[in-house]
């Protein structure tokens, strides 16, 4: 069975910054936190403490502990799948399991956490446009940035229903993002730009069908 929280890390967990899940407390209480799952220790300084989704879930539940506890939650990797997130390129099958609720908080608690990455790795501190691990891995950093924004991920094929679709492309700093329509696709693409995205719309020569082409602006 999963052991209680004690009142000091109940404490702590419920008063969380509520945007952003970072943590106030001794090292003593916030280490014990990491070794439960419900905190993440940010790997550059200052090294602070932030919820991981399963701490925001106990916050939710006043408190109590989730069912299961990950194990060794990476806060390295916001939206890869090594991670405690991942962000959803379209097309990949959804645990049923998960609320839309839940998915909300962790969407959100991601996207801030990147922007504090963008604000730490920047070299003049910038958060408006992708830092070096977006760069590293550009079809999650797209992905989590049209999510972040409301854009719902496409299911998987034949399922029904549409949403957009990030894939690589042979271009070694650029993604491909696919949307229902063109109204979809100008609303990813102004999405992306709004994140510090360079994107354009174009057209496949043989199929016709119509992209919109992002890569991470620079300046």
């Amino acid at each position: 069975m999963t052991r209680p929280l004690t009142a000091a890390q109940r404490r702590l967990i419920e008063a969380a910054d509520p945007g952003t899940g970072r943590l106030k407390g001794t090292e003593a209480q916030l280490t014990a936190l990491v070794k439960r799952g419900l905190a993440f220790r940010h790997p550059r300084p200052p090294h602070d403490h932030f919820l991981t989704p399963a701490g925001h879930r106990a916050r939710e539940a006043g408190g109590e502990p989730p069912q299961k506890e990950p194990e060794n939650p990476s806060p390295a990797d916001p939206g890869g799948p090594g991670g405690v997130f991942a962000a959803r390129v379209g097309g990949e099958t959804v645990p049923r399991a998960q609320g839309e609720a839940a998915r909300l908080r962790e969407v959100r608690s991601a996207w801030q956490g990147m922007l504090e990455l963008r604000r730490m790795t920047n070299p003049d501190a910038s958060t408006d446009r992708p830092c070096a691990w977006e760069r590293t891995h550009l079809v999650q950093a797209a992905a989590l940035a049209l999510e972040a924004s409301g854009h719902r991920p496409a299911g998987p094929e034949g399922e029904g229903g549409d949403g957009y679709r990030v894939r690589d492309t042979p271009q070694p700093d650029a993604v491909a993002v696919y949307a229902p329509g063109p109204d979809a696709l100008r609303a990813c693409a102004e999405t992306l730009e709004g994140a510090g995205w360079q994107a354009g719309e174009y057209t496949e020569p043989r199929t016709r069908r119509r992209y919109v082409l992002a890569s991470p602006r620079r300046v």
